[in-house]
């Protein structure tokens, strides 16, 4: 395993670029492969397609840098930071780091993909300030938690087909009906992977240890903003503002009793939105006064410059394969193979290569969606299972795509070459544990 890793490391090391080329060859790639493949393939079509992509991807992209500032914050409160140092603290061998730092992120992940993101990356910082390890195989492991959200509590996929009205809704639009979670989550097709990955796993990466130890540059990093102390001249009314709790205090628990209403109103459901307000509701209360969540924030802000620039250029993607028809066409490609049995396991392969292309989940089902649901009703297919079998192909297809690896590597303060030469074995892993349960565990 060790010959494994060491391998793949040497290989990425030398051949996998910053994530800002990759996202860069990725657009050359998908207008290339627009304008051989495409229905609306002019020259004029695809430009158009990414331009507008790039600018209709922003309102996503400013959501997942507030997702990645405000959970930031909270996990830098003192609170959670303490718990995170507590956690930190247990491991008393860098192996026994790793399988702790795989299975926090996991199950944070499988409640909440945001905090779960945030949780993994500075795990691992805390850890990293202990002892001494290898940081790539430590991200890794961390980000290889992500391998779950899908198939968890905030999937995009699995929520929207349980929401009725919702525009994601496309089981609805076709059938009438709504898949709810107890259908797609709760399931043994979806859950028995999970299982066997959230055991497998630590084992795994146990054993992918690296001989040459590269340690990361957190050791000379500024402690977090909650271990800080905020110094305030009393004296001036500024000062007092700045520290005035009760201002944290009433907007705390405005917007959480907010939710809570509208909770109580229409049931229990997050989103991106009310993901990152409860971050930011629970960020204030937590930090307890304004200028020491300013600070936090500001501290947050200052490893969000690649997201900035990358997200655009997924847009652009996202544009390229979306308006020119390109994703109906590789989806197609898959289902003139498919039967009422394997119309999973292919929908499940067509959204892993779909997903080098549009890696989000209610982005990636808004392409897709409209072929795999109507393919499944002509086949009589698992309805919940081709939906879920979308949502499990993205969420695979992250461990080899860096676009949402890059919260956890801005964190962490880690590159993507090494990190990628660890999450490529989860990849291989996870997509034979998923593969097999989509073949043999759905239901006819």
């Amino acid at each position: 395993m060790r010959s494994i890793s060491g391998y793949f490391t040497r290989v990425f090391e030398y051949a996998v670029p910053d994530p800002y080329v990759f996202a860069a060859g990725l657009t050359i790639v998908t207008a290339i492969l627009a304008f051989i493949f495409a229905p609306h393939h002019a020259p004029s079509d695809i430009l158009g397609a990414w331009y507008k992509g790039v600018f209709d991807i922003l309102a996503f992209a400013l959501q997942m840098i507030l997702i990645l500032v405000t959970g930031y914050a909270l996990a830098n409160s003192r609170p959670v930071a303490r718990a995170l140092e507590w956690l930190a603290t247990q491991p008393r061998t860098r192996k026994g780091a790793v399988s702790l730092t795989f299975v926090v992120s996991a199950v944070a992940c499988w409640l909440n993909w945001g905090f779960g993101l945030v949780v993994a990356g500075l795990l691992s910082r805390a850890i990293a300030r202990r002892m001494r390890i290898d940081f790539g195989w430590l991200v890794a492991a961390a980000y290889s938690g992500f391998l779950i959200w899908a198939s968890g509590l905030s999937s995009s996929i699995a929520l929207a087909q349980a929401t009725p009205g919702n525009k994601l809704n496309i089981v609805q639009q076709y059938t009438g009906h709504v898949l709810p979670i107890s259908a797609t989550i709760f399931t043994p097709f979806n859950l028995a992977p999970v299982i066997g990955l959230l055991v497998l796993l630590p084992f795994l990466f146990r054993a992918l240890e690296p001989e040459d130890t590269v340690t990361g540059d957190v050791q000379s990093a500024p402690p977090p903003v909650s271990s800080t102390r905020v110094e305030a001249a009393q004296h001036t009314l500024a000062a007092r503002l700045e520290n005035a709790w009760i201002l944290n205090a009433v907007l705390g628990v405005a917007g959480l009793g907010y939710i809570a209403w509208n909770w109580a109103a229409a049931g229990a459901s997050l989103d991106i939105d009310s993901v990152i307000f409860i971050f930011f509701c629970l960020g204030l209360l937590l930090h307890w006064t304004p200028i020491a969540y300013v600070r936090a924030i500001d501290d947050a802000a200052r490893v969000t410059g690649p997201l900035i620039i990358q997200y655009p250029l997924y847009g652009g993607i996202m544009g390229i394969i979306t308006s020119t028809g390109l994703a109906g066409v590789i989806a197609q490609w898959f289902d003139a193979f498919a039967t009422a049995q394997t119309l999973p396991f292919w929908s499940y392969l067509s959204s892993i290569l779909i997903s080098l292309f549009v890696p989000s989940g209610g982005g990636h089902w808004a392409v897709q969606g409209p072929f795999a649901v109507p393919a499944a009703v002509k086949l009589h297919a698992s309805l919940p299972a081709t939906a879920m079998g979308v949502a499990i192909g993205e969420e695979v297809a992250n461990m080899i795509q860096p676009f949402w690896a890059l919260p956890v590597l801005a964190i962490a303060g880690v590159g993507l070459r090494r990190v990628m030469a660890f999450t490529v074995v989860s990849f291989a892993v996870a997509f034979v544990f998923f593969g097999l349960s989509l073949l043999f565990l759905v239901p006819h």
